[in-house]
């Protein structure tokens, strides 16, 4: 029990560093003390704006998309029983870069329209692989098949539109990335109310999923209704994982990684970890974004780069230990 305890203070202490570290870091060298006066008095306009306008609303982007992405990944892999499900296998990020890339070729002035598109494109990907799984079956390689054959075409529409038209490369190739630059505390209103929603709906089931990680058979046999569950469990982490599209791009890595830690700190059950996830996933994706911003200031990596350079050797070593385990 307090080790327990010590892990979730431990894990709430280094989320509130890493938005602290988010609000002080940054191309404008500024001392703590000014950044709790731009943040709670209206004396210097200059400060007001960096803290309140630039650096406070990114915070709270990478707050929401690490909450989001790793919610999403812990569903995923619990009713998959695939530990290397992420929303990648669900369509999310196929859905969203396909509608994006149509809409650029349809509309090339219509930027504001993007994160509406990238959050209908991911959550009609899904939805579309609920319906197809619903009707054959949906097991666990059901829906994984099916989400590998949709991400196949839904690629192969974006690379036929990046042929016949190549000025839309280049903003989606910044969307394909993943970054925060630019994010509005207003553009997060409603992704953040469709993040805490799903995880409060997998807060609310989370009993119910820990028996679906039992198997199948056992769960059913306890009361389960496995496929009315695992449909559920889906949608709740495509719309988290499509509501982090929306305002952050195809952020990759995050959905994976963030599960593994969670599980291994938490050591077992589905509350302590999806509560976990939360905390290590926005701490993660903080951190990745304040060191893209101040590594090279006043040139700025995006946070998909560096979540990739970060999440691509974890990816290998979990693949390893798979194939030791096996």
């Amino acid at each position: 029990m307090l080790r327990r305890y010590a892990v979730f203070l431990l894990a709430a202490t280094a989320m509130l560093c890493a938005a602290v570290a988010a609000l002080w870091f940054g191309s404008a060298e500024l001392r703590l003390s000014e950044v709790f006066a731009g943040l709670f008095s209206d004396g210097d306009a200059k400060l007001s704006v960096i803290i309140r306008h630039i650096r406070l609303p990114r915070m709270l982007a990478a707050f929401l998309a690490g909450i989001g992405l790793s919610v999403s990944g812990v569903l995923l892999q619990a009713v998959t029983d695939n530990g290397l499900a992420s929303p990648n296998i669900i369509g999310v990020n196929s859905g969203a870069g396909f509608l994006t890339i149509l809409t650029l070729f349809c509309f090339p002035h219509a930027f504001y329209a993007l994160p509406f598109a990238a959050f209908f494109g991911a959550f009609a990907a899904t939805l579309l692989i609920v319906w197809t799984a619903n009707r054959i079956g949906s097991s666990k390689m059901t829906i994984i098949l099916a989400g590998m054959a949709l991400t196949a075409i839904l690629n192969a529409g974006i690379s036929f539109i990046s042929l016949l038209d190549t000025d839309v490369v280049a903003v989606y190739n910044y969307f394909s990335v993943g970054g925060l630059s630019g994010v509005t505390a207003k553009s997060l209103i409603i992704p953040a109310a469709l993040i805490f929603l799903s995880l409060g709906a997998a807060l609310l089931l989370s009993p119910k999923i820990s028996l679906l990680c039992l198997g199948d058979s056992l769960a059913s046999s306890l009361g389960v209704r496995v496929r009315l569950l695992r449909m559920v469990c889906l949608i709740c982490a495509s719309a988290s994982a499509a509501a982090v599209v929306s305002f952050a791009g195809l952020l990759g890595f995050v959905g994976l990684i963030v599960p593994h830690i969670a599980r291994k700190l938490s050591g077992g059950g589905m509350t302590k970890t999806l509560v976990l996830a939360s905390m290590v996933g926005a701490t993660v994706v903080m951190l990745a974004d304040t060191l893209g911003r101040t590594l090279f200031a006043p040139t700025e990596i995006p946070v998909g780069i560096v979540m990739a350079l970060t999440g691509a050797p974890f990816f290998l070593v979990l693949l390893l230990r798979r194939r030791e385990h096996a």
